[in-house]
């Protein structure tokens, strides 16, 4: 699994971060799945922004035929709120953290200790099931300005009656027993046109509505799991959607273009640990004496749903430098988010 959280942290650059080893979690029986919900997210959450950022630069169209290649890349910004999470003992049945502690670190935060999780599961007879693992740290230290990064290779097309389309589009990759790919369309439509002489001035009007996909899948099978826990047959699956909608306006002159927005963002992640795993257990008794130990299996385990949606507004400027752009903006949304990159572009 650590290599899945790099993945979607990152939108497929896993070697440039470090390796998170969340398997232990699974010990944690049917806390599992909050803990792991909560810990990572900002990461998630702060994905979905950076997918939905980058689609555009300008409020004009290409003329017909015209074609531009973007790119770019998109950082979300993780509040500092989203760099901890309560820990609320009614939360959980089995989890408890020995030092007393009431936060806990998740993967966006500024800290890389790590925190431990105890578990202690009844198993009848007065006895109980124990065990403990090590929730990593967050890896914000490791990521540029402490955001959520997304690159981005857009190709744009006009079309008849003042219509852009848009693309991105990543084949399907493989990092060692990482398989992963990204695609989305847009359409971007001219409004001016149908505002009479103001399309004789500098003052561009368009809607843009956008998807994207990304489906990263990981083969556990072959991976260094926590030491009590094992697995033949895992696979974590990460399948992410987004959509935004976007009012743009842009002032286009010879030399720089200056471009807003107004719009809205939502996205839709699911995460999954498929598969059996064997989970190995100390038994003690109710004096807390070990008394021998136990083996069982789970199967799919994990199964997590998040959202991320809201307004937002956007204001960049662009570079133009004959088919040349170089462009930068900022959105303000729940997780504000940057936008930079290069576009050639032929009208």
């Amino acid at each position: 699994m650590k290599k899945l959280i790099v993945v979607i942290t990152v939108c497929f650059t896993i070697n440039s971060l470090k390796a998170q080893d969340l398997d232990g979690i699974l010990l944690a029986a049917d806390d599992a799945s909050l803990l792991t919900e909560n810990y990572l997210n900002p990461a998630i959450v702060g994905l979905m922004y950076s997918m939905n950022s980058g689609w555009f630069t300008t409020g004009k169209v290409h003329k017909k035929f015209g074609f531009d290649l973007t790119i770019g890349g998109n950082l979300s910004f993780v509040p500092m709120s989203a760099q901890t999470f309560a820990f609320n003992p009614g939360d959980y049945e089995f989890v408890s953290l020995p030092n007393g502690e009431t936060r806990i670190r998740t993967v966006m935060s500024e800290d890389d200790t790590v925190t431990r999780i105890d578990i202690s599961i009844p198993d009848g007879d007065n006895r109980f099931k124990v065990a403990s693992f090590e929730l990593p740290g967050g890896i914000a230290q490791d990521l540029p300005l402490n955001a959520v990064p997304a690159p981005t290779v857009q190709v744009g097309f006009g079309l008849p009656f003042k219509t852009d389309i848009k693309a991105r589009f990543v084949p399907n990759l493989r990092f060692d027993d990482v398989e992963a790919s990204s695609i989305g369309f847009g359409l971007q439509h001219d409004l001016t046109q149908y505002f009479g002489p103001m399309d004789k001035l500098p003052l561009n009007i368009s809607i843009l509505g956008a998807f994207s996909n990304m489906k990263v899948t990981t083969d556990l099978s072959e991976e260094e799991l926590n030491e009590d826990v094992s697995t033949s047959n895992g696979e974590a699956e990460f399948k992410m959607n987004t959509w935004t909608i976007q009012a743009i306006g842009s002032l286009d002159f010879v030399l720089v273009t200056v471009y807003g927005s107004v719009g809205y963002n939502s996205g839709q992640t699911t995460a999954r640990m498929k598969g059996d795993y064997t989970l190995r257990y100390d038994v003690e008794d109710s004096n807390g004496n070990t008394i021998g130990s136990v083996e069982e299996t789970i199967t799919n385990p994990i199964n997590l749903d998040f959202e991320a949606s809201g307004m937002n507004a956007t204001l960049g400027a662009r570079l133009n430098l004959g088919f040349f752009k170089i462009f930068a903006d900022y959105t303000f949304q729940e997780y504000n988010t940057a936008s930079v990159g290069i576009a050639f572009s032929f009208r």
